[in-house]
């Protein structure tokens, strides 16, 4: 039987790292085994290794750990234990059960660092995900395989529309298996009580694995719960063949860990105080969906982040919007104002709603009603701030139905309860509804032809 070496080598402890003399060869993410003297036994990674001194991160923080605590370096990297018992099950941060069930019998273990898909082996995303929100449906549309991020700010609704998503998202005319993987970091109790009842509530769970990591947890953790996510959202897509939809919120947690731990490893500091390498470490995250050539699975990811007083330029955002394709932005104004989702779609973008809408998809007219839906609001918008100056008095007709247009977008068309799940059909009947507020001859995104065909003559 080999039995691994301890060695009492600790040099010095900086927040959640060890730096550990190092006594021979190891390998980059290679699990370490760390001997309190009181016997206590905690998990750590190798997460930097150089001619002398190698650098392990502790999952279960330092506190107790000192100069004559044993390591040993395991020879193996972190893996998660996988099965397709895990829908409906519940864990923590390391991927440990949390709600009293049986131990979860793996099929296979799988390690967690995963890659991102390579290009040439990318299948094209082009089916449509109903999600049953007006805004994202109908001018936001998701399309399977997509990374379509949420950008929220602290105190907006953001984990209501993940919990709607997950509860109610679906492939139209498709009977295929569909998973929910849903990672939370750095939540409070309270939050995780609330995500997971909304869960069982909604009868959702059956379909969902979930991973928590609280507030009270190592921030180290924090680290390796979206890789565990992503794990098992490969194993179910690649495996079992099942379309999954991952939301990981919020990423603005984890990457405030990620600054913990580049701090303490007395890094230079980038943007804002966050590593230099914070692009590539996210890129490591969010490329891990799409669809792959030849495999009947896929991966959508939805990631979640709250900005930094409310700044889409703050370099979590900013580097994430680079990165995905396209985002979901949540409004403060129209939170105060009682409307949910709160989903302000002038600056919300789809990189690749044309692929996933249209004749035989969705409808033939959607993108020609989306566009002018937008270029309706984005006017009457423009119309408030004039009509704060001057007066509603003062402006002309033409300027007033905007007006009045962008109000009843906001009331009708982005407004709607939060277990309101409207298929795409009713979202273009709305559209239509409110474009009839206008002119026939002042739709000019859209073509005669669906005039024609779609536009209500309002009567009386």
């Amino acid at each position: 039987m080999n039995i691994l070496k301890g060695y009492r080598t600790i040099k010095n402890i900086s927040g959640p790292l060890l730096f550990v003399e190092k006594t021979h060869s190891v390998g980059y993410g290679e699990l370490v085994s760390i001997t309190l003297p009181n016997g206590e036994e905690r998990l750590g990674q190798v997460l930097d290794t150089s001619k002398d001194m190698v650098v392990v991160q502790s999952f279960e923080g330092t506190s107790g750990i000192n100069n004559q605590a044993t390591v040993r370096f395991l020879g193996d990297v972190i893996r998660l234990k996988v099965s397709y018992d895990m829908l409906g099950r519940i864990l923590d941060g390391k991927g440990q059960p949390i709600d009293k069930g049986p131990e979860i019998i793996p099929e296979d273990e799988l390690e967690i660092t995963g890659e991102a898909i390579n290009p040439y082996s990318r299948g094209p995303p082009r089916d449509f995900i109903q999600t049953g929100i007006s805004t994202i449906d109908g001018m936001n549309t998701l399309v399977r395989g997509q990374k379509l991020p949420i950008f929220s700010g602290s105190g907006l609704p953001h984990n209501d529309i993940a919990l709607q998503i997950a509860r109610q998202a679906t492939v139209l005319g498709k009977e295929e298996k569909f998973a929910v993987v849903f990672a939370a970091m750095g939540i409070t109790n309270e939050e995780a009580k609330k995500f997971i009842t909304s869960f069982e509530e909604e009868g959702a769970l059956e379909r969902a694995t979930i991973f928590l990591n609280l507030a009270d947890d190592p921030a180290i953790e924090r680290l390796i719960t979206p890789r565990l996510a992503l794990t098992a959202a490969e194993y179910f897509a690649y495996q079992k063949d099942m379309h999954v939809l991952v939301i990981l919120t919020d990423m603005t947690s984890y990457c405030d860990a990620l600054r913990q731990v580049s701090s303490a490893r007395e890094e230079i500091p980038a943007r804002r105080g966050y590593p230099g390498y914070m692009y590539t470490d996210l890129s490591a995250i969010y490329e891990r969906a799409g669809m792959i050539k030849g495999r009947k699975g896929s991966i959508t990811q939805l990631p979640i982040l709250t900005m930094p007083g409310d700044d889409i330029t703050h370099p979590i955002p900013d580097l994430t919007g680079y990165i995905t394709e396209g985002q979901t932005v949540l409004s403060r104004e129209l939170h105060r104002k009682g409307i949910y989702p709160a989903i302000d779609v002038l600056p919300s973008l789809s990189r690749l709603m044309n692929q996933g809408i249209g004749k035989e998809k969705t409808r033939e007219d959607h993108r020609q009603v989306s566009d002018q839906l937008y270029a309706g609001y984005a006017e009457g918008r423009d119309l408030r701030s004039l009509a704060a100056i001057v007066g509603e008095e003062a402006l002309s007709e033409k300027d007033k139905r905007f007006l009045k247009f962008a109000e009843q977008f906001e009331n009708v068309f982005v407004k709607q309860g939060l277990r309101e799940n409207r298929s795409i059909e009713r979202t273009m009947e709305i559209s239509w509804e409110l474009l009839s507020m206008m002119p026939d001859e002042e739709l000019t995104r859209i073509s005669p032809e669906f005039r024609k065909k779609y536009y209500k003559v309002k009567s009386g």
